[in-house]
């Protein structure tokens, strides 16, 4: 009795708080044609550029991974001229960016992308499956109230953005150039476009009245825009096993193993992609042999049984790849001329494949500020204007930073007696289906984008644990865990949310900036 007034009485004030939030006056869409007015000019005083309205560019993006290419395409389709430089046109081949969210399919269909996931082998995914200590869970994409064709999207990343590449070059006015942007052209303040080296080595300017940084996650750009404070909490150790079925088909797989997770998930018909999380930034070495070693010894037992032949035949055939998981709160300079996006704006760890999601969902609040003006020429007046989207960015953004961080916390082991309690309470929470299994995986996908959410499902799995431990008599060990199992999930949570902004997370229309008003031209 006593357990169920406690969960009663904090469910009931969280789920108070969100219906408060929920009356938040909504913002009014700003969407609208685009005018040119060709008339309107703007030269540099040094005379190195001159660029009018007519000429031959609006908008320059540094970087064509997914969101420099879906930028481009996006703003092309608006009637922008688009100049896109990217360092490197050849497929990508990489091991993250391999699964796109619903949340983040539904962005794709909202930019007219939906088709670059097509012909390339992509694999629906329905949900996830979460392992651990011989029990497993299913935990479906709360899909009822979508189109059939909303789901889960894994492949190899190479593949799509090449499609994405190939999408926004077919615009006519969308150029699409192999480059490395060396730096940026800065006069007074205000970004004027870039300098970059083409492929054979000439070094040329590009002008813009304004630069989109979208250079990924190694950006060399992003310290002259924003306040970079990047951790790396571990590395992913990549694999691909071929002839296997996974446990659960079209679903991403999660052992909660030790000492941190390891993935799976398909990414093409015959393919499936395994991720070893190794906290830390450093991991035995692939060459010696000691990486391969590890993998046998350490993780292959841990491996579901369906699953580890496979993982041994992998690393026996030696292509085994490494990659650092950064994290970086989004932390932006506003300046004149210039907007960050992409990874090398914001990141997140890539446990729950919510990188692209965040990445397209900024590309449609941006697409909508800008879709009003009929040029980008007033530097000052255009920065204060985007503004705005650094705080209407915030409810997809923030959710999902928020719960990818925690979630890896609480998922990785640990010897405290109250973290285990934590990650075990957190399993057996999902595994009981209904809203406690589709809420949290509703904020996962990017289908349910408010934080407050978020942090009641995060503090229910606190109560559930607590109230575990106290069932059917409290004793005094069980108090003293439950309370260092609050206070441990606190010191989760908290510094993440400080980091995202409490304000704009929670009270987006609080902020000044979330009205202003597109500048008149």
């Amino acid at each position: 009795m006593l357990l169920q007034i406690l969960l009663g009485g904090v469910l009931a004030s969280l789920i108070a708080i969100s219906l408060l939030s929920g009356l938040q006056r909504k913002r009014t869409n700003r969407g609208g044609s685009v005018e040119i007015d060709k008339d309107s000019t703007k030269s540099f005083e040094n005379g190195d550029c001159i660029s009018e309205i007519g000429g031959d560019t609006d908008v320059i993006v540094v970087g064509a991974g997914v969101a420099g290419s879906a930028l481009a395409y996006t703003l092309g389709k608006d009637g922008r001229r688009v100049h896109v430089i990217e360092r490197d046109l050849t497929e990508p081949d990489r091991i993250v960016g391999e699964l796109l969210q619903p949340g983040g399919y539904l962005k794709l269909i909202e930019l007219g992308l939906e088709d670059c996931v097509e012909d390339i082998d992509a694999q629906r995914v329905l949900g996830y499956a979460l392992f651990k200590d011989g029990k497993n869970t299913r935990l479906a994409y709360p899909l009822e109230k979508f189109h059939s064709d909303v789901a889960g999207r894994s492949f190899h990343n190479g593949r799509f953005i090449q499609r994405m590449r190939e999408k926004s070059a077919s615009l006519p006015n969308v150029t699409l150039e192999q480059g490395n942007v060396t730096s940026l052209i800065e006069e007074n303040g205000t970004v004027k476009g870039v300098i970059y080296k083409t492929k054979t080595g000439e070094e040329l300017k590009a002008c813009a009245p304004l630069t989109v940084v979208c250079d990924g996650c190694f950006s060399n750009l992003r310290r002259t825009l924003c306040n970079p404070k990047v951790d790396v909490p571990s590395c992913f150790v990549g694999l691909v096993l071929e002839n296997c079925q996974l446990p659960y088909p079209n679903h991403g797989h999660v052992i909660l193993a030790d000492p941190s997770p390891i993935l799976f998930y398909p990414i093409s018909s015959t393919e499936i992609r395994c991720l070893v999380d190794v906290p830390g930034q450093k991991v035995p070495a692939v060459a010696t042999g000691e990486m391969a070693n590890y993998l046998k010894t350490k993780v292959a037992p841990q491996i579901p049984d369906e699953l580890k032949e496979a993982f041994v035949a992998s690393i026996d055939k030696g292509n085994i790849r490494t990659m650092p998981n950064r994290s970086m709160p989004a932390a932006p300079h506003p300046t004149p001329g210039a907007l960050l996006m992409g990874d090398a704006f914001n990141m997140r760890h890539p446990l729950t494949g919510g990188g692209m999601t965040v990445a397209l969902s900024d590309i449609v609040v941006l697409r909508n500020l800008l879709k009003p003006l009929r040029n980008l020429h007033d530097s000052s007046s255009l920065c204060k204007y985007l503004e705005a989207f650094y705080t209407l960015r915030k409810p997809v953004a923030s959710t999902i930073n928020t719960l990818a961080g925690a979630l890896y916390r609480v998922f990785c082991a640990s010897p405290d007696q109250a973290m285990k309690e934590m990650r075990q309470a957190c399993f057996d929470y999902l595994s009981l289906g209904g809203v406690f299994s589709s809420g949290p995986v509703a904020l996962l996908s990017g289908l349910n984008p408010r934080p407050l959410s978020l942090v009641f499902h995060f503090f229910a799995v606190a109560v559930y644990g607590i109230g575990r431990l106290l069932f059917p008599f409290p004793s005094p060990k069980g108090v003293w865990v439950g309370a260092r199992l609050l206070s441990g999930a606190s010191s989760i949570i908290l510094p993440i949310i400080k980091a995202e902004g409490v304000r704009q997370m929670f009270f987006p229309n609080t902020v000044p900036a979330y009205y202003r008003a597109p500048p008149v031209n």
